[in-house]
């Protein structure tokens, strides 16, 4: 049997929601906020302007602002990007939220428990193997190949470490774009711990 793969199958990692943030509240010390709908906060002096984005304790409902412009030239910002800070465009708001440049600047890490979902295509296991599988990411969504493997191919870890070729490390968590090959269950081959970066 050839071992190049005879069929490629493209798996995508898609947000479903925007991530929650750990960040420690001010009044309760809970450590999990939220965007909500996603809204920022514009406010004027002269032709100068601040930008917040406002986030939420999920367990005292706390509004604070995030940072996204401080004392900024009118004329410094795209007229579209201003635009879409005054009409709470969500597109923005999930822009500013995964900006690493904000998470550092604000202490804040995402949590994406329940934000998002793996897109795989129905019913391809009856194809010839091996099989090449292309992952692909919309958001930096961090997760840990060998569970995203597993819960694609629908097996326990084990039974994915088995069938698979990778070269990547599986157990650390990414958000880019990778590939592995899944060989037939009885190909003696294959060995586990061996995913192709994109």
């Amino acid at each position: 049997m050839s071992s190049q793969p005879h069929t490629v199958l493209s798996w995508v990692v898609r947000r479903t929601r925007l991530p929650l943030l750990s960040l420690r509240c001010l009044d309760c010390r809970s450590e999990s906020a939220t965007t909500g709908e996603g809204r920022f906060r514009v406010n004027a002096n002269g032709k100068l302007l601040d930008v917040w984005l406002l986030v939420r304790c999920v367990t005292c409902n706390r509004t604070s602002k995030l940072t996204v412009h401080e004392r900024a030239s009118v004329r410094s910002l795209d007229p579209g990007e201003l635009r879409g800070y005054h009409t709470n465009d969500p597109e923005l708001v999930a822009s500013r939220l995964l900006d690493p440049l904000l998470a550092r600047r604000h202490r804040f890490t995402l949590d994406w428990t329940g934000a998002w979902r793996l897109e795989t295509p129905p019913a391809w296991l009856d194809r010839a193997w091996p099989v090449q599988v292309e992952v692909a990411f919309d958001d930096p969504v961090p997760v840990r190949p060998d569970r995203l493997i597993a819960r694609g191919l629908g097996l326990s870890r084990n039974e994915a470490l088995r069938r698979i070729k990778c070269d990547i490390p599986l157990s650390r968590p990414t958000s880019t774009g990778f590939a592995f090959t899944v060989m037939a269950s009885e190909d003696p081959r294959v060995t586990p711990g061996a995913c192709v970066r994109s």
